[in-house]
């Protein structure tokens, strides 16, 4: 298989910071993502200087370190004067004037994986709202990059799984679960490039087990091969919600409606006739 490239996290990190700067009452937005111990900055909202572009934050140093180093939320109220971080970027931050600053880590697998920040050039400190939103941003972006990962650790056992002829039902039953399971975390995704990453890795996954649809293939919608692709595991209609977020009597409906469109008396007959038609492995 060729591998797809992974959307960079970068967009991810972009879209939160301008979601922060759309919600919160604060004028400097920025952030990065950090490579072993060290945080780049990379992406910013309201800045007048580029002295805090490009620029390295190790994770013993400054208010991003302390956010990184012990895995939560940092403020000061005023940086220039602040006695609990170190002050290696004084140039940097006082080019930019600015004064009231929180950090939010973003932490993925107790990992640090990017830091926000939100940064008033006033007197007055950074307010709650401020914080709540900035630590939402964080939240929701550590959800992202987590589905992205285990994407990605799910794509790499697809490529190394070689099947032969002793291991082939073993492997093909491995893939249709691995299958089942990426449709079911793309509707965690909130970044619409994923998604539409999901949806190709699944059709590779179907291609390679099924080969070329057969004859003329029912229109099934996304939601309903969700459902299809769970049933085929043998679970049942609440299992299936559990695992799709997604109510029971939601799933029931999917599952009806795709039963309909295959012309299925049972479940079981509906994944067999998906599977025929090349819409599951």
């Amino acid at each position: 298989m060729t591998a797809l490239l992974r959307p960079r996290d970068g967009d991810a990190l972009r879209a939160e910071i301008r979601w922060v700067a759309r919600r919160a009452d604060v004028p400097v937005v920025f952030g990065g993502a950090v490579d072993e111990d060290t945080l780049l900055l990379t992406e910013f909202v309201g800045t007048v200087t580029t002295g805090l572009r490009g620029l390295s934050v190790l994770r013993t140093s400054g208010l991003g370190g302390q956010a990184m180093q012990h895995r939560r939320p940092a403020s000061v109220a005023d940086y220039r004067c602040a006695s609990t971080i170190t002050h290696d970027y004084d140039a940097a931050v006082s080019g930019e004037g600015l004064r009231s600053v929180i950090a939010v880590p973003v932490v993925v697998a107790d990992r640090p994986r990017a830091v926000l920040y939100a940064a008033s050039r006033g007197a007055s400190p950074l307010g709650d709202r401020t914080a709540e939103v900035v630590v939402a941003a964080g939240r929701r972006l550590a959800h992202e990059i987590a589905v992205r990962d285990e994407v990605d650790r799910r794509v790499r056992l697809l490529e190394l799984a070689a099947p032969t002829t002793s291991t082939a039902p073993a492997v093909t039953e491995e893939l249709r679960e691995i299958h089942a399971e990426l449709r079911a975390l793309s509707g965690g995704a909130g970044d619409a490039g994923l998604r539409d990453r999901l949806a190709g890795v699944c059709a590779r996954l179907t291609g390679v087990l099924t080969g070329e649809p057969a004859g003329a293939v029912p229109q099934l919608s996304r939601r309903e091969l969700d459902v299809l692709a769970q049933i085929a595991l043998g679970c049942t209609n609440q299992e299936a919600a559990l695992r799709l977020s997604l109510g029971a009597e939601t799933v029931k409906s999917y599952l009806r409606q795709a039963m309909s469109k295959l012309d299925a008396r049972t479940r079981h007959e509906a994944v067999a006739l998906a599977r025929r038609h090349g819409l599951l492995p």
